[in-house]
């Protein structure tokens, strides 16, 4: 069975010959490039190769073919042309992270280290706007710089949170086209397309890392306050950029068609650790009936699987993600209250993919033993492989401090789980 075979069966809910892996495939299913490199060279034994950050927001690192093969991942990942931070993956040049691990990193990557040690980093790579990411010394990666202009409440307008979405260019469907060929006459890899446009209100997007001088409601805090207090401003946005998805969702269905097989469609979070910080009620009015037009045009023009990314406690929101028609679930954060594995499999295992959940990224991967990582992915295989409905990953991102040691543990887990690789 290629892996290709392997992730549709799964995402059929027909148990495959093994559990498909995905490590790199999107921005919510990677490894960080510190990780990713001792890794790498731990199994390939290549201290001279220079990991390449391609999702510099978060650091994370590329899954290299040579590398997808002895580990066994069996997901490629379709992304946008142009990273948060508004720049294209190219002009490779060396980087040293914090931790003193060589990489490399694109050519608009430009960054300053401050009198603090911070590094900040500027938008589409120019020095003389003002910097729109902040890594703090000895940090792994960037968290947003808050740029919020003053807000006029009499004089708000929509417009200003929209200036990000727009049709699709010539430019962007020549990458997409080179891309797909790529990933699908070059590999056997399932595919999973990153959709531009249609997270509705992810706070990592809200401050717009990738603008030069963004406008709007940009504050992270105004922003959750403005969804009870502003309403129609919202929704204004979110009719507005739905038109502009849907139409861009049909340029792409018909420009890549069935060499997609799963889409990414939001990474909006909805939970915390221990339940929802929104109720089920403000996300049947404020997000539901977009998650629906989205759902309901790819199902209606393609065989794609819609996959929606939300952290935290949201078992009470599962069956609106359900009937909004998204397919797949991640990152299925089972640590997080209701969250338990085998009860999401026995509740929802008939209608959802769990993608994630693979493994804790908060205490297991980073802090327990390997023998620990080792009995935590098995057990997860067991509980969520079943009659498949199960794509491995850990539960979000594998962070740069993880011991390389835990990381071999984590994937002989997984080899050894059917004996099949």
């Amino acid at each position: 069975m290629t892996s290709r075979e392997r992730l549709q069966q799964a995402l059929d809910h027909i148990e495959p010959d093994r559990v498909p892996v995905d490590f790199g495939g999107t921005a919510v299913t990677g490894i960080h490039a510190s990780a990713l490199s001792r890794l790498r060279n731990a199994v390939l034994n290549d201290p001279q190769y220079r990991i390449k950050v391609i999702e510099p927001y978060q650091m994370l690192g590329e899954m290299d073919a040579d590398l997808r093969k002895v580990l066994g991942i069996d997901v490629a990942g379709l992304m946008t042309r142009k990273t948060l931070f508004g720049f294209e993956n190219k002009g490779w040049q060396p980087f040293t992270l914090n931790d003193g691990v060589e990489v490399q990193v694109p050519g608009d990557f430009k960054v300053r280290r401050e009198a603090s040690g911070d590094w900040v980093i500027f938008p589409e790579g120019d020095t003389t706007a003002p910097p729109s990411g902040r890594m703090p010394k000895g940090g792994y990666f960037f968290d947003t710089i808050i740029r919020q202009p003053p807000i006029d409440e009499a004089n708000l307008n929509p417009a200003d949170n929209l200036e990000e979405f727009g049709l699709l260019g010539e430019e962007d469907l020549k990458f997409y086209e080179r891309r797909i060929r790529e990933l699908h006459e070059g590999t056997d890899c399932g595919i999973i397309l990153t959709m531009p446009g249609t997270a509705f209100g992810d706070i990592a997007l809200v401050p717009a890392p990738w603008m030069k001088y963004p406008k709007g409601i940009r504050d992270v805090a105004e922003w959750y306050a403005t969804t009870a207090m502003r309403k129609p401003y919202v929704h204004a946005i979110f009719e507005k950029q739905c038109e502009i998805g849907l139409k861009n969702l049909e340029t792409l269905i018909q420009l890549l068609g069935d060499r997609v097989q799963a889409v990414f469609l939001t990474g909006t979070d909805f939970g915390t650790q221990r339940g929802l910080f929104i109720s089920p009620t403000a996300y049947r009015d404020l997000f539901k009936p977009y998650h629906i037009q989205i759902n309901r045009l790819i199902h209606q023009r393609s065989r794609w699987k819609t996959f929606i990314h939300s952290c935290g406690s949201v078992a009470k929101l599962i069956p609106d993600f359900i009937e909004a028609g998204f397919d797949i679930l991640n990152p299925v954060q089972c640590s997080a209250a209701d969250m338990g594995a085998r009860t999401l499999k026995q509740e929802f295992g008939k209608n959802l993919v769990f993608w994630g959940g693979g493994v804790d990224t908060q205490k297991t991967m980073p802090f327990g033993t390997p023998d620990e990582v080792y009995r935590e992915v098995r057990e997860r295989i067991e509980i969520f492989g079943e009659g498949g409905g199960f794509v491995f990953d850990a539960v979000h991102n594998i962070q740069g401090n993880t011991p390389v040691e835990n990381l071999r543990a984590m994937f002989q887990a997984i080899r050894e789980s059917t004996g099949k690789y």
